[in-house]
Order: C-alpha cells, then sequence, then structure tokens
C-alpha cells in the first residue's frame, strides 16, 4: 500500500521539475540502474527500478548495491523539492536492513522525509517487489544541505 496519500501535492512546476529525474542529457547512475520516478509530493517519493540482468550477483538475485542505490535515489526528489535548484545536498549517512531476496524482479521504492533541520534532513525509504508486494529493503538515511 502506497504511503503517497500521506502526503500534500508539490505545485506543478516542482512536480514537473522533479519527475524528470533521471532523464537527463546524459546517463547518470540512477538512468544506468534503471531508475525512473511514478510520483513526488511534499516529502515523498515513489520510484521504480526495473529489472535487468546487469543487476543480478552471480547467485541470480538483486545485488544488495542496486537495492541500497534505489533505497538512497528515492529520498533525492524527496529532499530536494523543497529547495531551489542551486541547492546542493547529500548523503551522509545510510543504514540498511535486507528483509528478503529480489529474484529478475521489478523494485518499487517510497522514500519520505520524517524530520527537516536547517542543514540535516532525516528520510526513511521502503523497497518492495512489484511482483509480490514483498518488502525487500528498508532504509534510514541522513542527508546534509548546503546553499
Amino acid at each position: 500500500m502506497s504511503r503517497a496519500k500521506q502526503f500534500a501535492a508539490l505545485p506543478d512546476d516542482v512536480a514537473a521539475r522533479w519527475l524528470k529525474f533521471g532523464s537527463w542529457d546524459r546517463v547518470y547512475f540512477p538512468a544506468l540502474l534503471g531508475m525512473t520516478v511514478q510520483e513526488v509530493r511534499v516529502d515523498y517519493c515513489r520510484m521504480l527500478m526495473q529489472y535487468k540482468p546487469e543487476l543480478d550477483q552471480p547467485q541470480g538475485i538483486v545485488h544488495g548495491g542496486a537495492i541500497a542505490s534505489l533505497l538512497d535515489c528515492v529520498v533525492v526528489p524527496a529532499v530536494g523539492a523543497a529547495y531551489a535548484r542551486e541547492v546542493r545536498f547529500s548523503t551522509v549517512d545510510m543504514h540498511v536492513q535486507y528483509m528478503s531476496a529480489a529474484k529478475q524482479e521489478d523494485l518499487i521504492a517510497e522514500g519520505w522525509v520524517t524530520k527537516r533541520g536547517r542543514s540535516v534532513v532525516f528520510c526513511e525509504s521502503e523497497a518492495t517487489s512489484v511482483a509480490t508486494g514483498k518488502v525487500v529493503a528498508r532504509s534510514v538515511l541522513t542527508y546534509n544541505v548546503s546553499a
């Protein structure tokens, strides 16, 4: 079940900007892994990572690093939508709990802000299997914000 309804809508121009996250003029890391934003709201984002064989580790399951990257990337629009384009922010701490394996399947992640300070933003995210709805991993993250 999506958490989206718990969060207010963004102004149309801000939502449009962040819905394009990953669709740049060249391939950056989120696009390389196959991530696309599905929905963005105030302090919230939902992102899909489409499965591709290159994400697997040798045992045939999606690599934990790819899953951790999804958990990190999904909070970027949730954090960034509150700031002007010139404001910079980055992950300073991330804790991941892997709950179950993902085998050749798309993953959907939700990320949300739990608290904003002047220069620190606290977030959580969760990745689930699109096919089964099973939670694959959860994360708690801290972001640093600077002008």
